[in-house]
């Protein structure tokens, strides 16, 4: 990496993020974002080039090989522009607003996202990732762009002002995602809005490889817990059969690690075999809750080997030394995609040595002399074990335990090779979807390292990410908490405190979460519209404040949180949280029935509200809880609480007069009508028709 022209590292060398550390010391000079940068870009009169990305993204690194660490390129942009990088998981308000105008002006987006920006902040021209020479791709070239739009904004300023003027106009009209209708009504909240939703939901699906749409294709874990819930509200099968077949799909692919565990960020094939071999935290967190739901329906051990390894990832790579979680893998590693993940036939032989052993993990795994990724392979499910003994003569308990071994010896060979680049930012946000996976990966399993990891989460957010007024902090690392946090960091988080509370019942989970409420309400609602903005209202103020409604890779902090509410409201009685789950609810539920495949966690709550919830409170754990957290209640509001906690939880409505008989007692109400105290399991799934 070359060294800045005057020698020096340039502004990023003091940030913790590693994506603006791995350009601390490129010719081009970029800064972070803040009021510096912007008061020279005013001060110089020179446009802003904005590049936003993140550590884990493969084409961010190569734009950067190509143009940022390219003398002659830096010297244009140092030159003819204010350069500011930002990363877009320490900065998605930024990221979301130039987004949008990627959208507006390309029809896509992506990153890394290249944005030019008159010293207002207001863009005029906008892209993703550009090759410097602009031979590759059918792209312009960077330099060229450079030249042009520096010229431009010398000897063109009207036609650089007139293009940001519609830009902005075009932006304000796009800034919330939904839209009332002219009159200024909200849809009502139907069953027709979940029947109209799933079955235009299961019309996208991919019937032959299972998920949604072609390549690239992600897992879109919202919509498939969607399709589950519409399965529980009207008993229909195949809502169900279509998810589990997408979720084994994607287990015996090669976007999930059949030796590791954990799912890559997304599928470059429609087959599930060739990933974009980045692990984010997230999309680990939400296929965790989705394996461990699947296992509450069918009771299949592979859904619940899935979550295992999953979690032990998680546990294994991805945690903290204090227990926050980390937020990515990259793809590369030795400056090759997927390198540490891909093997030839000739490594396994030389591996295992054993003959049948290499026979029957090659088969099982797909692996060929030919390879299925540039001559190497990417291990993938291609042939049952029952098919492979079948085959061999064997037993399948027998060949099981040969594949099992056999991948136990490689994996412990991977771990001697250069591992993938770790991100190790702890946010906030995505630590509340883990926290919940934990929470769930606890309940269908019993195995308290799970419950520990989601408590030890709880713990360091609480220590290094909050404070006692109810304000969190966006990100932790290297000892440093900073940036305001957004609505997603409090929606998420709130929604992981009470995923712990429902399977381990602590006074202080049920209070964290009104408090981070609270505050989150007071901060980020919207009077006038009746939902939640991106950022709070102390936020530094940018070109525009959005609105987030759209599910997609990561669920919105507008449906999260009114899924919040409602169980907050079910917790405490108190009519606000319904008012306001509601009233987030009915913003999008027209949408959401229209266009489905952006909105499955907001109708997960509509669900919730419409199926109204199943009330179930255990006093004294035993063999009752340990049933009850192996059933798939998706409409169940639960607590699990010990004689000694129960005092402190009886201020609030679901735990008055709650006690235990002789051992453990569990009670239920739905639609405001409690039964007697329930002593036996048979009684217990009488009551719960299962």
């Amino acid at each position: 990496m070359h060294d800045s022209p005057d020698g020096k590292q340039n502004r990023l060398a003091k940030e913790t993020s590693p994506y603006l550390l791995a350009a601390r010391a490129q010719p081009g000079r970029l800064v972070r974002v803040g009021e510096e940068a912007l008061e020279r870009a005013r001060k110089e009169d020179k446009p802003i080039f904005l590049s936003v990305g993140y550590s884990a993204c493969h084409w961010c690194h190569v734009m950067a090989h190509e143009s940022f660490e390219d003398d002659g390129t830096a010297k244009m942009m140092n030159e003819n522009f204010v350069n500011i990088k930002v990363d877009r998981e320490e900065r998605p308000d930024i990221d979301d607003i130039y987004q949008r105008v990627c959208q507006l002006a390309t029809g896509t987006g992506g990153w890394p996202l290249s944005v030019f920006l008159t010293p207002s902040q207001k863009p005029f021209y906008v892209g993703t990732y550009f090759p410097k020479d602009g031979r590759q791709y059918g792209l312009p070239g960077f330099q060229t762009i450079l030249q042009q739009l520096s010229e431009a904004y010398r000897s063109k300023k009207d036609d650089v002002e007139s293009a940001s003027a519609e830009f902005m106009q075009a932006l304000s009209q796009t800034a919330r995602d939904v839209a009332l209708p002219g009159d200024g009504t909200k849809a009502g909240l139907e069953r027709s809005i979940l029947d109209e939703a799933a079955v235009g939901l299961l019309q996208m699906g991919d019937t032959i490889y299972g998920g949604f749409g072609q390549a690239p294709k992600f897992p879109n874990a919202s919509n498939l817990l969607f399709l589950l819930r519409y399965y529980d509200i009207s008993g229909i099968n195949r809502f169900r059969d279509f998810v589990v077949f997408t979720a084994d799909k994607m287990a015996h692919g090669g976007i999930h690690d059949q030796l590791g565990g954990g799912f890559a960020r997304y599928s470059t094939d429609q087959k599930w075999l060739v990933p974009h071999f980045e692990k984010m935290l997230y999309d680990n967190a939400l296929l965790a809750q989705l394996y461990a739901e699947l296992y509450q329906i069918a009771k299949e051990g592979r859904h619940l080997a899935v979550l295992r390894k999953t979690l032990d990832f998680v546990i294994r790579e991805m945690t903290h030394p204090e227990g926050g979680f980390y937020s990515a893998q990259d793809a590369d590693s030795e400056g090759e995609e997927g390198k540490f993940y891909i093997w030839s036939k000739k490594e396994i032989r030389e591996i295992l040595q054993d003959q049948l052993a290499i026979d029957a993990f090659c088969e099982h795994y797909g692996v060929t002399e030919g390879g299925n990724f540039e001559f190497r392979n990417i291990l993938n499910v291609r042939s049952p074990v029952s098919a492979v003994a079948l085959r061999y003569g064997k037993k399948t308990e027998e060949v099981e335990k040969i594949v099992a071994d056999a991948a136990a010896k490689l994996f412990a060979e991977r771990e001697k090779r250069v591992r993938p680049g770790r991100d190790e930012k702890v946010l906030t946000s995505w630590n509340g979807l883990m926290i919940s996976g934990f929470a769930k990966g606890y309940a269908v399993t019993g195995d308290r390292k799970y419950l520990d990891a989601a408590k030890n989460a709880v713990r360091f957010i609480e220590n290094r990410l909050a404070s006692p007024d109810g304000r969190l902090v966006r990100t932790f690392k290297d000892g440093q908490a900073k940036l305001n946090a957004y609505l997603d960091d409090y929606a998420f988080y709130v929604t992981g405190l009470l995923d712990l509370f429902s399977v381990n019942s602590k006074p202080e989970y049920l209070e964290s979460a009104r408090r981070y409420t609270g505050f989150m309400i007071q901060h980020f609602w919207d009077e006038k519209e009746g939902n939640l903005f991106f950022t709070s209202d102390d936020h530094e103020q940018l070109i525009v404040r959005t609105k987030s409604f759209y599910d997609l890779a990561i669920p919105s902090g507008n449906s999260v949180a009114a899924s919040n509410l409602l169980r907050l409201y079910h917790y405490t009685q108190e009519n606000g949280y319904l008012d306001k789950a509601v009233a987030i609810m009915k913003s999008g539920a027209r949408p959401a029935a229209e266009n489905p495949f952006g909105f499955g966690q907001l109708l997960v709550s509509i669900y919730m509200h419409v199926k109204k919830p199943v009330e179930i409170t255990v006093i004294k754990e035993g063999n009752m809880s340990k049933w009850l957290k192996e059933q798939f209640l998706p409409d169940g509001i639960t607590a699990f609480v010990s004689e000694k906690d129960l005092p402190a939880l009886q201020k609030y409505a679901f735990f008055k007069g709650r006690g235990a008989e002789k051992g453990e007692t569990a009670f239920i109400c739905r639609n405001f009508t409690c039964s007697l105290p329930i002593t036996s399991e048979k009684e217990l799934a009488r009551q719960l028709d299962r």
